[in-house]
C-alpha cells in the first residue's frame, strides 16, 4: 500500500467501529491526534498510517482488517473523479469482466476474494464506493426496490432501462419466490453500468448491461422481456423531445418536454412482450400535471395503469417528495379492458398485500370513468375516503378538564420584561469554525423501518417524543448524548430540541454538541428555531434547513442561562397550548356527534353572534 495512503473521518469511525462524533471528540480531545494532510475544513484528509498507528496506541484497534486495506490500496490509487472507473474494473477482474485494473490491484481483489468468496468480495467494494460517494450517489433503499420486485409475477426475463448500479434487478434475483433466469440494463455512465453487471454476474445471474442512454440511444431495441422495473431521472427538460417527436414508441402520446417520467414509462412498456408488467416509481407531480393528463387518460382508457400506490416521503432517492408506485401492463390484443384501477396510500411494508386484496377482492378500486375528468388527476389521497375517528367520553369530563386547562394556561406564560436591547450577534458556523460548538449531519438514507436499534427520527424531534424508528449501526451513525441539541434538515416547522437521554439518530438530522462551560444548549435551541427558519430555503412548502447560517447572540453563560430556562418555559407554555387545544376540539367533536345521535340535547339560551 502507498505510504501516503488517505483516509476521512468516516474511515476512521468505521475502522474503529464507532460513529463520526467520536472521531470529531478525539480530534478535540487528544493532541496526539493526527493532523489533516489534506482534503477541506470540513472533509480532511488524514494519513492512514498515521492514524492506524495512533488508534493501535490507544488500544481502539487491534489489527486493521485485510478487507480495509484493500479498500483503501484501491481508493489511493486514484482520484475521486476516477474512483468509479478503478472499483469497476476491478470487480469485473473477479467475475471474468472485460476489464484490465491495475496489477497490483487485481491482485490484492484476488486475495481478498479468496478469502471472503466473489458473491461478498464484489458486494463489498460496491458498498465501500457508494459509503465513500454518500452524498453525490443516489441509490434506492433496498427495501423500496425489493418492493417494487416482489410485484412482478414470476418473470424469466426483467429489465431495467435505468439501472444505476444494477439495485432494482438484484432485486429482481433474491426476490424469494421468484429467481429471474436473464436479466437486461442499460446505464449512461459506462463504469456504473461495468460495476452493475459485476454484482449481477457475482450472483451467477445471465446478464447484460449495455452503455447508453435509453430514450435516445435505445440499446435494446428489440427487446420483449416478461417485466420492467425503473426509477426514472426526475424532471429532465433534456431527455430528447426534440429528436423522438414521431418515436414509435410513444403509443400513448407525445410526452410534453417537461414531463420526461412520461418517456420513460411508455419505453418501458414498448420494451416488454404483450402481457407484461412494469412498476415505475414515479414523483407525485406526474400525476397531477396538467400537461401529461392527455397520456394519463390514454393509460386509463387502454387498462395499461393498473394502479397507483403512494408511498412515504424519502422513498425516492433523488427526492424528499412521497413517490409513487405506478403499476402497469401492456394490454394484449384480445385483453380485456378493466374498469378498475387501484388507489392507495400505504408503508412500504404494506404495498405487496395492498396490491394482492386488490387483485383478489378489489379492495381500493376506483373506477377508472372517475377519473377521466377535465384534470385526469391520478394521486391516490384526492380519491381515499377520509377517516372517521369515533367520538368517546363524557361531555360534562371534557368540559372540566378545558375548565382546568384554561386556568393553568395563563400561569405558563413566560415571565418577560418589554425592554429593547441591542444584541451583537455571529453564526452557528463561526462557532464550529472557533472549535465552541460541534456539528454533525445524520446520513440521508437510512432505513429506519428495520432493525434492533431505536432511531430518533426527524418525525418524532418534530413531535417531542421519543425514537419510533428502528435501525442499526452503520458507518455514519451517529449516536447523540444528553445536553446535545437536534434539529431536522428538512422540515415543515422548526423544532430545536435538547435531548435528555442518549439516543441513535436516525436520517435528516442535525446533531450540535455544545461545550457546557461555553454554551447552554436550551439557550442555542431557542435562538435556533427562528434563525434557521428565517435562514431556510423552501421548496413546496418544505424547509431546508441550513444551520450554518443561523444567527446567534454573543452573551456570557450566566445571561445564556437566563435564556435558556426562559425558552423552557416557553416550550412548557407551547404544550399547554396544544394539550388545551386537543382537549377543546375534542369537546367540540363530542358535542356535535353528541346532538346529531340523539344523546345531547340542546339548552335554549340567549345566543349573539361574534
Amino acid at each position: 500500500m502507498r505510504d501516503d495512503a488517505t483516509v476521512t473521518a468516516g474511515d476512521i469511525a468505521r475502522l474503529a467501529g464507532v460513529g463520526r462524533a467520536a472521531v470529531s471528540n478525539w480530534r478535540r480531545r487528544f493532541q496526539d491526534f493526527p493532523e489533516p494532510v489534506g482534503g477541506t475544513s470540513s472533509n480532511p484528509l488524514f494519513s492512514l498510517n498515521q492514524v492506524e498507528c495512533w488508534l493501535r496506541s490507544q488500544g481502539k484497534l487491534d489489527e486493521l482488517p485485510f478487507d480495509e486495506r484493500v479498500w483503501q490500496q484501491i481508493r489511493n490509487s486514484t482520484d475521486d473523479l476516477q474512483l468509479l472507473s478503478v472499483v469497476s474494473a476491478v470487480a469485473c477482474s473477479l467475475v471474468g469482466g472485460d476489464a484490465n485494473p491495475p496489477p497490483e490491484l487485481a491482485d490484492a481483489a484476488s486475495r481478498l476474494a479468496t478469502e471472503l468468496g466473489t458473491r461478498e468480495t464484489v458486494e463489498f467494494l460496491y458498498r465501500r464506493y457508494v459509503e465513500t460517494n454518500s452524498r453525490r450517489v443516489q441509490v434506492p433503499s433496498p427495501k423500496v426496490a425489493a418492493t417494487m420486485a416482489a410485484l412482478l409475477e414470476p418473470s424469466d426475463t426483467v429489465f431495467d432501462p435505468h439501472c444505476g448500479f444494477g439495485g432494482l434487478l438484484m432485486a429482481a434475483v433474491d426476490a424469494a419466490r421468484r429467481q429471474a433466469g436473464r436479466v437486461f440494463g442499460q446505464e449512461r455512465d459506462a463504469a456504473m453500468a461495468k460495476l452493475a453487471a459485476a454484482r449481477l454476474a457475482a450472483q451467477g445471474v445471465e446478464v447484460e448491461i449495455r452503455t447508453g442512454d435509453s430514450l435516445t440511444a435505445d440499446a435494446f431495441p428489440d427487446m420483449q422481456a416478461d417485466a420492467a422495473v425503473c426509477i426514472p431521472p426526475y424532471s429532465e427538460r433534456g431527455w430528447g423531445y426534440e429528436e423522438l417527436t414521431n418515436d414509435p414508441r410513444w403509443q400513448h402520446g407525445l410526452p410534453p418536454r417537461g414531463e420526461s417520467e412520461l418517456a420513460w414509462v411508455q419505453h418501458c412498456l414498448a420494451r416488454v412482450r404483450p402481457g407484461g408488467q412494469v412498476v415505475v416509481l414515479m414523483p407525485p407531480a406526474a400525476a397531477t400535471r396538467r400537461s401529461g393528463r392527455r397520456i394519463r387518460s390514454q393509460l386509463l382508457r387502454t387498462g395499461t395503469l393498473q394502479g397507483v400506490i403512494g408511498l412515504p416521503a424519502g422513498s425516492a432517492p433523488q427526492s424528499t417528495q412521497p413517490p409513487q408506485l405506478w403499476l402497469l401492463r401492456r394490454p394484449g390484443d384480445n385483453d380485456a379492458v378493466p374498469s378498475q384501477v387501484l388507489m392507495a396510500n400505504c408503508e412500504l411494508g404494506d404495498v405487496l398485500s395492498v396490491w394482492r386484496s386488490f387483485l383478489k377482492e378489489a379492495k381500493g378500486a376506483m373506477s377508472i370513468i372517475d377519473l377521466l375528468d377535465d384534470e385526469v388527476d391520478l394521486t391516490p389521497s384526492r380519491y381515499l375516503a377520509k377517516t372517521v375517528v369515533a367520538v368517546t367520553g363524557n361531555v360534562d369530563e371534557s368540559r372540566a378538564e378545558l375548565a382546568a386547562l384554561s386556568r393553568k394556561l395563563a400561569g405558563t406564560v413566560p415571565n418577560v420584561l418589554q425592554e429593547p436591547r441591542a444584541l451583537t450577534m455571529t453564526t452557528l458556523g463561526e462557532l464550529i469554525r472557533a472549535g465552541a460548538v460541534q456539528l454533525e449531519q445524520t446520513p440521508m438514507r437510512m432505513e429506519t423501518e428495520s432493525g434492533e436499534v431505536p432511531l430518533l427520527t426527524a418525525k418524532d424531534v418534530t413531535l417531542g417524543r421519543g425514537p419510533t424508528g428502528r435501525g442499526t449501526v452503520e458507518v455514519g451513525t451517529i449516536s447523540a448524548r444528553p445536553g446535545d441539541v437536534v434539529i431536522p434538515a428538512i422540515t415543515r416547522v422548526v423544532h430545536a430540541r435538547v435531548l435528555t437521554e442518549e439516543v441513535t439518530l436516525g436520517p435528516h438530522l442535525f446533531m450540535i454538541r455544545v461545550d457546557p462551560e461555553l454554551f447552554d444548549p436550551h439557550f442555542l435551541a431557542g435562538f435556533l428555531r427562528l434563525s434557521a427558519e428565517r435562514t431556510a430555503s423552501t421548496h413546496s412548502g418544505t424547509l431546508r434547513i441550513d444551520v450554518r447560517r443561523a444567527q446567534i447572540p454573543r452573551l456570557p453563560l450566566n445571561e445564556q442561562r437566563r435564556y435558556g430556562t426562559t425558552f423552557q418555559q416557553l416550550e412548557a407554555y407551547e404544550r399547554a397550548i396544544d394539550e388545551t387545544a386537543k382537549v377543546g376540539k375534542q369537546l367540540a367533536a363530542q358535542i356535535l356527534e353528541g346532538l346529531t345521535a340523539g344523546s345531547l340535547q340542546p339548552v335554549i339560551e340567549a345566543f349573539s353572534s361574534p
